[in-house]
């Protein structure tokens, strides 16, 4: 009976927590939604900025544009070093103490805040290093912040994949590199880019390290790694700091949403295609 009782409660937990979330998650959406409709039409999504002050007419083009560069350059710099440290770390790493010492490292990265990794990006790349306001400093300090998740999850991984066929590929002399690229690599290569993908999507959503390092107020669209952009979540923090339009707000915000759960569905679709 205390058995019964149990696992009934623990049920019930359960559906109430993932009934309270997902009805949160709809909520939002659907109040942003509601908010922001009327002002998303082809002319917003393909159009700049207009008005006195900027933003009161015309669309976001430029911001959209450097959102996917901001995140492009975040998801290269991220993925190159956080596929190396995982692949070192199951591979190549015999030592339990350095091992360890690299993991405390990862987790300390990911749990700084963005406005302070912002700060850093501003000192050292902005002003230090000389890159100016510009793509390439947002871009660093962005990868930067999704490192330890893609290295995490590429880590993860890697070990899941069958030790059977790594010992087998070792047995018969064939090296690491050649055992990762065309063994380990073709069984989580789906986990891989979609936690890249995730990642991004993180990376694009951050108003903090941008604000800092790369977004302006107004800008054209990116031509260059060390010309200022505009972003998404610094414009939508414009429109509603400044009290330009409310309106136009809550259309930033819903598109911004709607890259977002696109990026999230083409994790997921390619995590599970390659489950399959």
């Amino acid at each position: 009976m205390n058995r019964v009782l149990k696992n009934t409660v623990l049920g019930l937990w359960y559906f109430i927590s993932s009934f309270i979330v997902v009805s949160v998650i709809i909520f939002i959406f659907s109040y942003i939604f509601i908010k922001g409709c009327t002002s998303v039409n082809i002319g917003f999504i393909l159009d700049s900025p207009k008005g006195t002050p900027l933003g009161m007419e015309g669309g976001i083009l430029p911001a959209i544009l450097g959102s996917l560069s901001l995140m492009f350059l975040a998801c290269v710099n991220s993925a190159i070093l956080g596929i190396g440290t995982a692949v070192y770390l199951c591979l190549y790493c015999n030592n339990k103490r350095i091992e360890n010492f690299i993991h405390l490292i990862v987790s300390s990265i990911a749990g700084i805040p963005s406005i302070v990794l912002g700060l850093f990006g501003y000192s050292f790349l902005v002003y230090f290093c000389n890159f100016g306001v510009s793509l390439i400093s947002g871009g660093i300090t962005l990868g930067i912040m999704i490192f330890p998740y893609i290295e995490v999850l590429s880590e993860k991984s890697i070990r899941e994949v069958d030790k059977n066929l790594i010992l087998s590929s070792y047995a018969l002399g064939i090296d690491k590199s050649y055992t990762f690229i065309h063994i380990i690599l073709q069984q989580c290569k789906g986990e891989i880019i979609s936690g890249i993908i995730m990642s991004g999507g993180f990376a694009m959503g951050a108003a903090a390290p941008v604000m800092l390092t790369s977004a302006v107020v107004a800008a054209p669209n990116p031509d260059s790694l060390f010309s200022p952009v505009m972003a998404l979540p610094y414009h939508l923090y414009i429109l509603i700091s400044q009290g330009i339009s409310l309106q136009k707000a809550y259309g930033t915000a819903l598109v911004l949403i709607v890259m977002l759960i696109l990026l999230n569905l083409l994790a997921a679709l390619l995590s599970k295609r390659k489950r399959g």
